[in-house]
């Protein structure tokens, strides 16, 4: 009887253990440790977007060819076109996009604070620019230049000291003449629109622009030349991203790649920027097929 009775309780003492390991304070599981419990994955940015249903870009309303409003009301133009073809690609339906109008300065805040998740909206890329938003692969490239009236005198940009030039805030042409020519005037504006139309009402005799809106005005607007020289070389344009969407960033490169080997640009092109530049401008001058920059 001793002897059973002593089993009995090397049997019992042995579950006890077992439960006593099992339990919340035994040292002998294979729980997870504190905050390795799994969790629901978040969903990246190209689920976000397809979850939502929409894809959501700045652009302009203002700067035609490249983004404008027609006389029906759409937002229509080279970029707009090309972000409309963004949305058929990723969502099955270039309706499933959502514009929401931009201006130059507004175009880094807006990505900045999740208002929109692309700007497509001739946006230059510079070294300023890179510090605060990521940018994709090139589409276009063009320089920033200065147009004049024919009887303001102004023949060279060395012409422009001590004389008043409007620029429009948040473009390249703003930052590189407020930091390196302290000798000229600036009158600034929000929109491309009012500051060409300042041009015209006599302001100034100068504004200062990327070369693609520029060379597209003067040619509807007698009395005005663009001065060959540059402010600065020529760079490349891009859409951009917030800072650290790598996801939706290589989306947009292997994009324009696929739309390279269509000629979809050239196309894009053709339909809102060869009749604006005039023939005797290159598109190969102007367009960034595939996303390849040299």
């Amino acid at each position: 009887m001793i002897k059973k009775r002593n089993i009995s309780l090397l049997v019992l003492s042995l579950v006890f253990g077992l439960l006593a390991a099992c339990g919340t304070g035994g040292k002998a599981t294979n729980d997870p440790k504190p905050g390795a419990a799994s969790e629901p994955k978040q969903a990246g940015a190209l689920q976000k977007i397809k979850d939502r249903g929409k894809l959501i870009v700045g652009v302009f309303s203002d700067k035609p060819p490249f983004g404008f409003t027609d006389e029906k009301g759409k937002l229509v133009g080279f970029d707009n076109d090309l972000a409309r073809r963004f949305a058929k690609d990723l969502l099955g339906d270039e309706s499933k996009i959502e514009f929401v109008v931009v201006e130059p300065a507004s175009r880094i805040p807006f990505l900045q604070s999740d208002k929109v998740d692309l700007i497509v909206a001739n946006m230059t890329v510079t070294e300023e620019r890179k510090q605060a938003v990521d940018f994709t692969n090139p589409n276009l490239k063009a320089a920033t230049q200065v147009i004049v009236r024919d009887d303001s005198g102004i023949k060279s940009l060395a012409d422009l000291k001590g004389k008043k030039a409007i620029v429009t805030k948040g473009t390249t042409a703003d930052i590189f003449l407020t930091k390196n020519r302290p000798d000229v005037e600036l009158i600034k504006f929000e929109k491309n629109t009012e500051s060409l139309q300042a041009l015209k009402d006599g302001r100034s005799p100068a504004y200062a622009q990327d070369s693609l809106i520029l060379l597209s005005w003067v040619r509807k607007n007698p009395g005005f030349t663009v001065l060959p020289e540059k402010l600065e070389k020529e760079a490349p344009i891009a859409p951009a991203v917030k800072k650290g969407n790598n996801e939706l960033r290589e989306w947009v490169n292997q994009e324009l790649e696929a739309l390279g080997k269509e000629k979809f640009l050239l196309q894009l092109y053709d339909k809102y920027v060869r009749a604006e530049l005039g023939p005797d401008v290159n598109p190969n001058e102007i367009i960034v097929e595939g996303g390849k920059w040299q």
